[in-house]
């Protein structure tokens, strides 16, 4: 199928009896191969959402979710990542499993979604502003911590 074809893609919201649907995923749509124990942990905690895009049983395209709470402010939905195989670019299909994330966000009466990308990441840019995305740019750092056995233990603080 040629690239920017229509495709009909099932578009699903895992739940916890779903880990089987993680067993056939096609190349590119997740960073690393799938995890059977942290698949697991994922769906079954309700905080935590996937929507997947089906190509009959082959997962073509994935969007997670994050939906957190703090004492001073509504809950908000927060897009962690979104991927989609180079085989089914250019297709509508991360936009149909951000739409997904953003109705389960109401559902749980989020106040609002958001996400973080590089401008180096042109096709998120195009998708986040696509879907309705309003953007706001901020001057962050991110700072990362390692927390894997053997590197924090030579972080200790004295």
């Amino acid at each position: 199928m040629p690239e920017g074809a229509a495709v009909t893609a099932e578009i699903r919201l895992l739940g916890p009896a779903d880990g089987a649907v993680l067993a056939r995923v096609a190349p590119g749509v997740f960073d690393n191969p799938v995890h059977p124990r942290w698949s697991i942990e994922f769906l079954a905690d309700p905080r935590h959402h996937l929507a997947v895009a089906l190509d009959g049983d082959i997962v073509v395209g994935m969007a997670s979710a994050v939906h957190y709470v703090h004492p001073d402010k509504a809950p908000e939905l927060w897009i962690n990542e979104v991927g989609v195989a180079p085989t089914h670019h250019n297709r509508g299909i991360a936009r149909r499993m951000l739409a997904a994330l953003f109705e389960r966000g109401r559902e749980l009466e989020c106040g609002q979604a958001w996400v973080l990308t590089d401008r180096g990441n042109p096709a998120a840019m195009r998708l986040y502003a696509a879907a309705g995305g309003v953007e706001h740019p901020v001057p962050s750092i991110m700072f990362e911590f390692q927390l894997t056995l053997g590197i924090t233990e030579s972080m200790t603080v004295r």
